[in-house]
């Protein structure tokens, strides 16, 4: 912290031992009316700066979806194979065995493991909207993630609005899927309705419920930003004991979107909780930002236009000079170019900018 700032935000509670990330970006991110679907070569750019930020997992589609899916699917994961990335691969899929063959197949061309994720719906609201029982969807966890896993697969088992699904409900369908070999479970804040306690109390429970399944299967947290809580949510659950957090550059995803992955990654950073190289940070979210044609307002906070200028007086503009150096410094990589004052260099440090001005990015496009 810079040594201007008394840091009121320290705490004695000790950081999670476990911190990883899993970008959703090119999954649940391009799952909006107002997103533009990147060409493959797009996808494979994204799918390099997510790899260069250090994200480890990355969702690459859907195969069940098509043919055009298992095609760019397959394409991101061999290159994953061939350029020995880091971040590792996985795929969504409904808790069906015909969506989970796909992605057995893809993983045995290619070579490489893919976790399967495999979700479904927990509330009442989903299960009466969907005419399902929960026999049904006992029957359905049991059967598919049997599949996934005689397949070779590690699967991760997702519940679909999770937040605003009974405890009874809850523990029947992770027992079940725990029972069957998942290794990995997600808590879903499907339509953003969770508040930070909400997230917390859900998380613990359901730690609650590994625990009496016998341990040692992890915890992921996939928020929306429905009230605006998404990254808030994200954190609290984190405190609470989740170990996996999603989330997809610039907010992008159904409705108003998913968690910002970047603005997690700032604030993990700057808390402590993992130590990252975000250079590449502006560039992610330019990138996002051009291949689906969703613009990055000038008031967004970190790579916005206007995150670091101010039409304020001097003084007030000394106050955002030392906030630039604080990100500077947690960040390491470049900020405004347009700094005249040597003694700011610092603040110059934060995130790689393009030359070229950010309203020149292409406004929304409605997807066929």
């Amino acid at each position: 912290m810079h040594p201007l700032i008394h840091d009121w935000n320290k705490t004695d509670a000790p950081r999670p031992t476990t911190v990883l990330l899993d970008d959703e970006t090119l999954r649940d991110g391009l799952q909006s009316p107002s997103v533009r679907c990147p060409t493959i070569d797009e996808k494979l750019r994204i799918l390099h700066l997510i790899d260069r930020l250090g994200i480890e997992t990355a969702d690459l589609g859907l195969p069940g979806a098509g043919p055009h899916v298992v095609r760019d699917v397959e394409r991101l994961a061999r290159e994953i194979a061939d350029q020995r990335l880091r971040v590792e691969a996985n795929c969504a899929a409904r808790t069906v065995i015909a969506d989970i063959r796909p992605i057995a197949e893809i993983s045995q061309r290619v070579g490489i493991a893919i976790e399967c994720c495999t979700f479904i719906g927990s509330s009442p609201l989903r299960q009466y909207a969907e005419g399902w029982t929960l026999e049904q969807l006992l029957k359905l966890t049991e059967q598919a993630i049997g599949f996934a896993v005689a397949e070779g697969l590690s699967v991760m088992y997702v519940t679909e609005d999770t937040t605003r699904a009974d405890p009874d409900t809850l523990r029947a369908l992770y027992s079940t899927a725990i029972r069957a070999g998942a290794k990995r479970v997600c808590i879903a804040d499907t339509v953003g309705h969770a508040t930070p306690y909400g997230a917390a109390a859900v998380v613990r429970f359901i730690a609650s419920v590994i625990e009496d399944c016998g341990g040692g299967v992890g915890i992921d947290w996939h928020g929306h930003r429905d009230r605006d809580l998404a990254v808030v949510n994200t954190l609290a659950a984190l405190e609470a004991g989740a170990t996996r957090l999603h989330g997809a550059a610039i907010g992008i995803g159904e409705r108003v979107g998913n968690t910002p992955m970047e603005l997690l990654l700032v604030n993990l950073v700057l808390m402590g909780a993992i130590e990252r190289d975000l250079s590449a940070l502006c560039e992610y979210c330019e990138t996002v930002s051009a291949a689906t044609g969703v613009p990055i307002p000038p008031n967004y906070p970190v790579v916005g236009r206007d995150a670091f200028r101010t039409a304020a007086d001097r003084r007030r503009a000394n106050v955002g000079e030392v906030e630039r150096g604080v990100l500077a410094r947690a960040t390491r990589s470049r900020c405004d170019r347009r700094a005249r004052r040597p003694d700011l260099l610092e603040s110059q440090d934060l995130i790689r900018r393009p030359d070229r001005r950010r309203d020149s990015c292409p406004h929304q496009v409605l997807r066929d």
